[in-house]
C-alpha cells in the first residue's frame, strides 16, 4: 500500500481559496489513480475529484466542478486540490486516496487513504 499524508486545511472565509496537498510515500506514485472525497458532518462519504496515473484525464463531482481542481506532480509524489470559490457547503474533512483502478470514483475503488484534513468555510 502506498502510505498518504493530508495538508493545507484550515479556516476560510466564503468565498476564499485553499490548496490542499497529498504527499504520498511507500510504493511508485505513478502506478496509481489518485482521488480527494470528503465527509462533513452527520454525512456520508462523498467523493469530489480523481486524477488518472498519467495527469492527462481528470474529473469531479457536479458540486465543485468549475470550482475546484485537481493536479498531480508524479516527481514529487505529490497530489493537489485547489479549492477556489469556497461556500460553507465545501465544509468537511477532506481526504487523499490512492487507487490501482484505471478511472476510479467510487470509495470502494480506492485502496489507501489517508487521514483527513479539516476545511471550514465560514460565511
Amino acid at each position: 500500500q502506498v502510505q498518504l499524508v493530508e495538508s493545507g486545511g484550515g479556516l476560510v472565509q466564503a468565498g476564499g481559496s485553499l490548496r490542499l496537498s497529498c504527499a504520498a510515500s511507500g510504493r511508485t506514485f505513478s502506478d496509481y489513480a489518485m482521488g480527494w472525497f470528503r465527509q462533513a458532518p452527520g454525512k456520508e462519504r462523498e467523493f469530489v475529484a480523481a486524477i488518472t496515473w498519467s495527469g492527462y484525464s481528470t474529473y469531479y463531482a457536479d458540486s465543485v466542478k468549475g470550482r475546484f481542481t485537481i493536479s498531480r506532480d508524479n516527481a514529487k509524489n505529490t497530489v493537489y486540490l485547489q479549492m477556489n470559490n469556497l461556500n460553507p457547503e465545501d465544509t468537511a474533512v477532506y481526504y487523499c486516496a490512492a487507487s490501482s483502478s484505471l478511472f476510479p470514483k467510487t470509495s470502494a475503488d480506492f485502496g489507501s487513504w489517508g487521514q483527513g484534513t479539516q476545511v471550514t468555510v465560514s460565511s
